[in-house]
C-alpha cells in the first residue's frame, strides 16, 4: 500500500539527520513517566538490549527477514546467529526518536513517537508510544520483507524473579497483547531504584496493520531461523518474569522501487492509581473521567495520524525556534532534554479531576516533589505550559500550609516516589537538621512569581498567601548572609556566605514584593521592594573580588557560578547592574575546561542545567555559544553511556551522579528568556 506517512518519515531523516551534531550519551525511546522509561544506552541500536533509564534490562528486541535472510534491528537477541542490519544514523527530536537502516535492497526508517505535547494536557497525559517502521526499496527490486518486534515481561516488573500472567484481548480495532505481575502491589513500595509491579504492558496493533500476535518464549529463535511465528500463545502462568512469555507482533511486507509502506503499533503502560498524596490514592489523570485502558487505547489509535502530523509540526517548530534562540548546538540540547524532562513526572488527577504532577528525584534519593527540582526544571514548564508548573506547586503549597509544616521556611519535598505523604529529606518534620531553609523559600517565591506573571493573574499567591509572607519575612531575617546550611547543591555539603544563595534570598523578596503589587499589597510591596534593593546594594560590596564576584562572602579567591542571578533581568527586578553579569561572564569564559564551566573553584564537577542559566547571563551570542560549545561536545564524548545527567566532570566528561533527571528541563533557560518566543509557545496552549 502506498503510504505517505512513510515518505514523510523519509523526509524527516532527510531533514534533520544528516547534519545532525549531537550523539546522546542514552537515546529515548519510550520516555512517559518514571516507571515507563525505556532508552538505548549505546550508538547503535543493536549493541546492546534496552534498558530503562536506572539500568534495569527492559529488552525491546526487532528482528528484520529480508528475502530470507534475518538480521536484528534492536538488541543483542540472537547475537550469534543473526547479524546486526547497518544502521545508517539516529536522530532524537523533541518528540520522535528516529532510526535508519540499510542493507540488502532495503532502507528501514523506524521510529519511537511518544506525543507529549505540554500544550495538550489531555494528550501528553497518556501512557502510550507509537512504533512505526516504514520501509522502501534502495536497488529498484522487489523484496519480501517481515519484520518481529518482541517485548520482554521485564518491562511489567520490578525484577526478573517476580512472576508474572500474560493474556490476550480486543480493543475496538485493536488486538493487545498484555503482561503485568502476578501480585499486583499498587503503591506498596518507593524508593529510587526501582521499576513498576503493578498495572499492565500493552502491545496494540490495529487490525489494519495485518499483524500476526502471539505471546510466547520462543518468538525470536522461531522467527530467526523460519521467518514465522509460534502457532499457539504458552499458557502455563504464572512464571518468574525471566523465563515467562514474551509479547511478539510481526509484520508482512512486499517493497518495490514504487512504494513505501510503513506499519505501526502502540506500547501502552496503564495503572489504577499512580501516586499516593497525603495518604490518598490518585488515578492517573488520563482515568480522571472513568475511561478504561481499552477506550484510552482506542482513542490513541484513531488519533494517531492526527498526532504524528502534529509531532512533526511540532519538532520542526520548536527546533527551528531553539536554533534562533541559542543556535544549532543548543537546538541538539534542548531536544535530547524534552523527553526526559517530562518522563521524570507522574501526572495524577486531584480529587476534584485537576492535574498534579509529582517529579521524581532519579538517582538522587527518589524524592518526589523536591522543590529544588521543580526550581531548574521550571523554565521548560513557563515556556511550555505554565499551568503545569501550577500543577506542580500546588501539591508542595498545599502541604506547607497544613500545621503538620511547623517551620517558618518552605519545606523540601513531600516523601519518596511515588509516595507524597510527607516531607522525608534531613529532619523531615521533626528538625531543622539538614534542611535547606533559604533555598526552598527562595525559590517558591520566585517560581511563584513568575507563574503569576506568565498566567497574567497571582491566583496561587492569594490562595497561600500567609505561607509567602512567612518564608519572605526569614528571607529578610537570614537571606542577605546565609548561615552555614545546605543549598540545592548538596553534594558540595554545607557551606555558610554563600553568594548565589543570597541573590536567590534577594530575589525572592523582590519576587514577593512583585506579587503584593499584583494583590493590591502598596505598602507591603514597597516594603520588600525597599529591603530587596538594599541588600543587593550590600551584595555587591560583600562579594566583589576584583575581577569576579567571591563563591562566600568570607572567602576571598574563591568562585562559583551565579546562576541565580538569572531572574533579574527575567522578571524585572534589575536589582543587580548590568556590570555583574558582564564581569561574571568575562571571568568564566576564562575558566572554561574542555567539556563545560565547573560548578565553583572546589572542584572539576558541573551542573549541566546551571550551565545554561550561567550562559544565558551572557550579553552576546558569541559568549552564549562559547560556554555551550564544551557541553555538546562533552554530549558526543562523555563514557557515561546513561540518559542525560546534570552532574559531571568538565575535565573527564565523566557522570558524577544523578541521571534522567527533570532538572535538565533548566536548559529552556535561554529560550525563556526571549519574552517574544515564550509568549509564541505559551499561546499554543489548547
Amino acid at each position: 500500500m502506498k503510504s505517505t506517512f512513510a515518505v514523510s518519515l523519509l523526509w524527516a531523516f532527510l531533514a534533520y539527520g544528516q547534519d545532525t551534531v549531537l550523539r546522546p550519551p542514552a537515546t529515548p525511546l519510550v520516555a512517559v513517566d518514571p516507571y515507563f522509561s525505556i532508552w538505548s544506552m549505546s550508538d547503535k541500536l543493536t549493541d546492546s538490549n534496552t534498558k530503562h533509564w536506572t539500568g534495569a534490562e527492559q529488552a525491546l528486541s526487532g528482528l528484520i527477514r529480508i528475502d530470507g535472510k534475518t538480521y536484528r534491528f534492536m538488541g543483542t537477541r540472537p547475537r550469534r546467529s543473526v547479524p546486526a542490519l547497518p544502521q545508517l544514523s539516529v536522530e532524537v527530536l523533541p518528540t520522535h526518536t528516529i532510526y535508519t537502516f540499510g542493507g540488502d535492497g532495503i532502507r528501514l526508517v523506524f521510529t519511537f513517537f511518544t506525543p507529549s505535547f505540554p500544550d495538550d494536557v489531555e494528550v501528553m497525559a497518556r501512557p502510550v508510544t507509537y512504533l512505526t517502521w516504514g520501509l522502501s526499496s534502495t536497488d529498484g527490486g522487489k523484496h519480501g520483507v517481515s519484520i518481529l518486534l518482541d517485548c520482554d515481561p521485564a518491562v511489567a516488573v520490578d525484577h526478573n524473579a517476580q512472576e508474572v500472567t500474560w493474556s490476550r484481548a480486543q480493543a475496538g480495532p485493536l488486538a493487545v497483547l498484555s503482561v503485568g505481575s502476578r501480585d499486583q502491589r499498587v503503591l506498596e513500595r518507593s524508593g529510587d531504584d526501582l521499576r513498576r509491579d503493578w498495572g499492565y504492558f500493552h502491545l496494540a496493533v490495529p487490525a489494519g496493520e495485518q499483524a500476526m500476535l502471539v505471546n510466547s518464549k520462543d518468538a525470536v529463535s522461531s522467527f530467526a531461523a523460519s521467518g514465522r511465528l509460534p502457532e499457539a500463545d504458552d499458557l502455563e502462568m504464572p512464571a518468574a518474569a525471566r523465563g515467562a512469555a514474551h509479547l511478539a507482533a510481526m509484520f508482512a511486507f512486499s517493497v518495490d522501487a514504487e512504494q513505501t509502506q510503513s506499519r505501526h503499533l502502540l506500547l501502552a503502560y496503564t495503572e489504577p492509581f499512580s501516586i499516593e498524596y497525603l495518604n490518598e490514592r490518585l488515578r492517573p489523570y488520563w482515568r480522571r473521567n472513568g475511561d478504561t485502558a481499552a477506550k484510552m487505547m482506542e482513542t490513541a489509535e484513531a488519533q494517531y495520524a492526527d498526532l504524528e502530523k502534529r509531532g512533526r509540526q511540532f519538532d520542526s517548530d520548536l527546533m527551528s525556534d531553539l536554533k534562533t534562540a541559542g543556535g544549532e548546538a543548543y537546538a541538539e540540547i534542548g531536544a535530547l532534554a524534552f523527553r526526559q524532562t517530562l518522563a521524570a513526572h507522574g501526572l495524577a488527577a486531584g480529587l476534584h479531576g485537576e492535574p498534579l504532577m509529582f517529579p521524581k528525584e532519579n538517582f538522587s534519593n527518589g524524592c518526589i516533589s523536591t522543590v529544588d527540582v521543580l526550581y531548574p526544571s521550571a523554565p521548560f514548564f513557563l515556556f511550555f505550559n505554565p499551568a503545569l508548573l501550577e500543577a506542580q506547586l500546588e501539591p508542595v503549597l498545599k502541604y506547607s500550609a497544613l500545621p503538620r509544616w511547623r517551620w517558618p521556611f518552605a519545606p523540601h519535598d513531600l516523601g519518596t516516589y511515588p509516595l507524597a505523604d510527607g516531607q522525608v529529606y534531613g529532619g523531615g518534620e521533626r528538625t531543622e537538621e539538614d534542611q535547606m531553609p533559604v533555598e526552598e523559600s527562595g525559590n517558591l517565591l520566585i517560581l511563584i512569581a513568575a507563574l503569576g506573571r506568565e498566567q497574567g493573574n497571582f491566583h496561587i499567591a492569594q490562595n497561600y498567601w500567609p505561607e509567602l509572607t512567612k518564608w519572605a519575612d526569614y528571607l529578610r531575617s537570614k537571606g542577605l548572609d546565609p548561615e552555614n546550611q545546605l543549598s540545592t547543591d548538596d553534594f558540595a555539603g554545607h557551606l555558610a556566605h554563600n553568594s548565589n544563595l543570597s541573590i536567590k534570598a534577594i530575589e525572592g523578596l523582590a519576587a514577593y514584593s512583585q506579587m503584593a503589587k499584583a494583590l493590591g499589597k502598596t505598602d507591603v510591596s514597597s516594603d520588600f521592594g525597599q529591603a530587596a534593593k538594599e541588600m543587593a546594594a550590600k551584595w555587591q560590596q560583600m562579594a566583589v573580588d576584583g575581577d569576579h564576584y567571591k563563591l562566600a562572602f568570607d572567602k576571598a579567591g574563591t568562585w562559583s557560578q551565579k546562576y541565580n542571578l538569572v531572574w533579574d533581568q527575567l522578571l524585572g527586578f534589575d536589582l543587580f547592574p548590568p556590570k555583574i553579569r558582564e564581569t561574571e561572564t568575562a571571568f568564566y569564559l576564562k575558566h572554561l575546561n574542555l567539556y563545560g564551566l565547573p560548578l565553583d573553584n572546589r572542584a572539576d564537577y558541573t551542573k549541566l542545567d546551571w550551565e545554561i542559566w550561567t550562559a544565558t547571563l551572557a550579553e552576546t551570542p558569541d559568549e552564549f555559544n562559547a560556554e555551550v560549545k564544551p557541553i555538546v561536545k562533552w554530549l558526543n564524548e562523555t563514557p557515561s553511556r546513561v540518559p542525560l545527567t546534570d552532574w559531571y566532570d568538565t575535565k573527564t566528561g565523566k557522570q558524577v551522579g544523578f541521571q534522567a533527571r527533570s532538572v535538565v528541563g533548566g536548559v529552556y533557560m535561554k529560550a525563556l528568556a526571549d519574552p517574544a518566543l515564550a509568549k509564541k509557545w505559551r499561546e499554543r496552549v489548547h
